[in-house]
């Protein structure tokens, strides 16, 4: 019974979460690897049992497909003193979103505070590459 469990658990890894094997080359970057698809996994069965109490007919890959259209944006204001006022915020969500957060019980977290930065950054990320 529990090896088919920790088949399904890695079934689910490849395909829900599309989480796919990695070499790393550091044991601690493994580790790491191993933690996060942990949490994924551990984050996806709570959310599956909350479906099966509150929404039973979804799955946790159409409710995350589903939220996934909720995005976090920051909003670029420059100022008379060549600052810039930097507004976080995230898109509202579409009114199946609404409903599926409200059948869920959950709750979006309010807006975050904006604020005040000397000059516009980039957030570009450089990724190294391996040789």
């Amino acid at each position: 019974m529990q090896l088919t469990q920790i088949e399904a658990v890695f079934k689910s890894l490849k395909s829900e979460l599309c989480i796919r094997p990695i070499r790393h080359q550091l044991e601690h970057r493994a580790d790491a690897h191993i933690l996060i698809a942990f949490l994924a996994y551990c984050l996806q069965v709570t959310l599956k049992q909350r479906l099966l109490l509150h929404a039973p007919g979804l799955t946790p890959a159409a409710v995350l497909e589903k939220l996934a259209e909720i995005k976090m944006i920051d909003v670029w204001i420059p100022t008379v003193d060549q600052r810039w006022l930097i507004l976080p915020r995230y898109t509202q969500p579409s009114p199946d979103a609404k409903l599926l957060i409200e059948k869920l019980k959950l709750q979006l977290p309010s807006q975050p505070p904006p604020r005040l930065v000397a000059q516009k950054q980039s957030y570009e990320i450089e990724v190294p590459t391996v040789r």
